[in-house]
């Protein structure tokens, strides 16, 4: 089936039913909630219908006003012996085999889940649709191309069955650009990429046209907001629309959010105000190098020693690591006096480890590679945070800033010779 029709998932099936008498209903209810018929838009515990009350009358079963019948799965039930130790129970509410007979039932479109309907028309040698992702109103898929010829038949599916959607959207090529966000496809439903989530107790509204957002990764932003206390500082390099920076902010964190996506800045300014936050969040739109150069550098040497912690989030696995080499002799000898009365700064980089094995030291080795040199003590932490795709990994190095890594020492003592030669 390429075009979805409703009418063909139009069958009657023969079930087991069990009588419950009005005064039994309640305890036989708890008793039966392993053998009943689950399916959506179907109600197992009904009323009687004059059929069912044909039957009754058949098996000699005095009818009771109220009194009710549960419809049980006949995958799991034949006879009133494969209701197991839950027999004997029965039997005290007075209920027995001859309690048991089975009816009709009509199931259609309406019964049956998005994933079981899509099984049942897409060709058993495909893969089925494995996932999606659900940003607000709008179903987010990447659908492989064997499956295009029935893109537009999962697009009505998923549109029918998951509650709160309005847009079902397909991925059409990798995220490669500078701001990444991708190109995509509207399958089914209104074409309004304007959304509002909710994560980590923050609101969150933005194009998702124009912006990244992955709801995979809420687990992962709610880990590091749990690592922040008020008076923090938080550094957060690539921000995005403000999934780690909001929730930092919040937390009583004093934040700078940056991102070089001007529509990623604009839906975070945006986010602030949502969240009540304009006083505690400083916003920047530059590249990661600048940023880290100038703005953490100066609002570091600005800091007073204190009873509080510096993260600096790097979320960009793509590219984090790239951006590493900019805290590499960030400070002079005489800068790094005073840096060093303050805690040292701990990053959170994130990066893809590609391969069948050792994702940890493949992740690890990118982050020394950055530097160009061997990390022992700076190495808090290599975290596997989701599998992006086979052999694929997303991981987050947890590092220090230590001195060996911000000051040059023998560039600064080259720069004072030289100093000295120009004086003489």
């Amino acid at each position: 089936m390429k075009i979805l029709d409703k009418e063909k998932f139009k069958q009657t099936i023969t079930v087991p039913c069990l009588y419950l008498p009005y005064k039994s209903i309640q305890s036989a209810s708890k008793l039966l909630k392993r053998y009943i018929l689950k399916l959506q838009n179907f109600l197992p515990i009904t009323v009687v219908s004059k059929s069912v009350l044909d039957k009754l009358v058949k098996n000699d079963l005095l009818f009771e006003e109220e009194s009710k019948i549960a419809i049980l799965d006949p995958r799991k039930v034949n006879k009133f012996s494969d209701l197991e130790d839950d027999c004997l129970r029965l039997e005290n509410l007075g209920i027995n085999e001859k309690f048991l007979f089975y009816t009709d039932i009509n199931l259609g479109y309406d019964n049956w889940k998005a994933d079981e309907i899509l099984r049942s028309v897409i060709p058993p040698e495909f893969d089925a649709v494995s996932g999606y992702s659900l940003v607000g109103h709008i179903v987010h898929l990447n659908l492989r191309e064997h499956l295009s010829d029935y893109k537009n038949l999962i697009g009505s599916v998923l549109l029918d069955k998951i509650k709160c959607a309005r847009s079902v959207v397909n991925k059409i090529d990798t995220i490669d650009n500078t701001y990444r966000n991708f190109n995509m496809e509207v399958l089914c439903g209104d074409y309004e990429m304007v959304t509002q989530v909710k994560e980590n107790r923050c609101i969150f509204k933005f194009d998702f046209s124009k912006v990244y957002w992955n709801p995979r990764l809420s687990t992962e932003h709610e880990r590091i907001s749990e690592f922040l206390k008020k008076g923090d500082i938080f550094y957060d390099v690539f921000a995005g629309v403000g999934p780690f920076s909001i929730p930092a902010a919040k937390r009583g964190c004093i934040t700078l959010a940056n991102d070089l996506n001007p529509d990623s800045v604009k839906w975070l300014q945006t986010n602030i105000l949502l969240n009540k936050l304009k006083d505690n969040i400083s916003v920047f739109n530059k590249d990661g190098h600048e940023f880290i150069k100038k703005e953490v550098k100066l609002h570091l040497l600005s800091l007073q020693p204190g009873n509080y912690s510096i993260h600096i989030a790097m979320n960009l696995p793509g590219h984090a690591t790239a951006f590493l080499p900019s805290f590499k002799n960030l400070f002079s000898e005489k800068e790094m006096q005073h840096i060093k009365l303050l805690p040292i700064p701990k990053v959170y980089v994130y990066t893809f480890s590609k391969g069948v094995s050792n994702p940890s030291e493949i992740a690890l080795k990118a982050v020394e590679d950055a530097f160009g040199q061997k990390l022992e003590t700076e190495i808090l932490d290599v975290f596997f945070v989701r599998d992006v795709a086979p052999n694929k990994k997303m991981m987050r190095v947890t590092l220090l800033l230590t001195d060996n890594i911000l000051c040059n020492r023998k560039r600064d003592a080259e720069t004072e010779r030289e100093g000295k030669k120009l004086c003489v």
